[in-house]
């Protein structure tokens, strides 16, 4: 007779594949894993939104739960100076700017960041550099799938290796 252990929790370390739904405060959906692929994730290395990955610690395979969480444990709250006016003739090389359109730009030491292109006119350009959903209160409601043990390599890297391989 065989004896199967008890049900792995997800916690530190662990390898965890779930199905979501994220919603608004509305209600409507702004992504789903539903019919694709789960998202798999590495438990207590940053990999997910901090209130979602601090709401999951515990559950099982197949643990159903809704998870609300605030913009602090989300994406941030919204910052003011993130919202800038630059001259459109900062922008070289971009024949047609369109509201929506995401460039990239660049901090004061070089590092890379996106910015969403809110308003223009004639002479200006508003960009925002809050991400999407700061100030949001996401609704998720997940499944979780599975729960293994992550490998040495996953560790060492500090996420999630698919079964076809990786790259860097």
């Amino acid at each position: 007779m065989f004896i199967f252990g008890e049900n792995m929790k997800v916690s530190k370390d662990k390898v965890v594949s779930m199905h979501y739904t994220l919603k608004n405060d509305a209600g409507e959906v702004i992504d789903s894993s539903d019919g694709k692929e789960t998202l798999d994730f590495l438990q207590g290395h940053g990999n997910i939104i901090p209130g979602l990955e601090s709401a999951l610690e515990g559950a099982s395979k197949g643990d159903k739960m809704d998870v609300s969480v605030e913009p602090e444990e989300g994406y941030g709250l919204r910052m003011q100076d993130a919202i800038q006016e630059i001259p459109r003739t900062a922008l070289q090389g971009i024949d047609e700017v369109t509201i929506g359109m995401q460039l990239q730009s660049q901090d004061q030491d070089g590092n890379p960041f996106v910015v969403t292109v809110t308003k223009q006119d004639d002479e200006k350009i508003t960009v925002d550099a809050n991400h999407p959903l700061a100030g949001e209160t996401l609704h998720f409601s997940v499944s979780i799938e599975d729960v293994r043990d992550a490998e040495a390599e996953e560790l060492s890297h500090g996420h999630v290796h698919s079964a076809g391989g990786h790259s860097h």
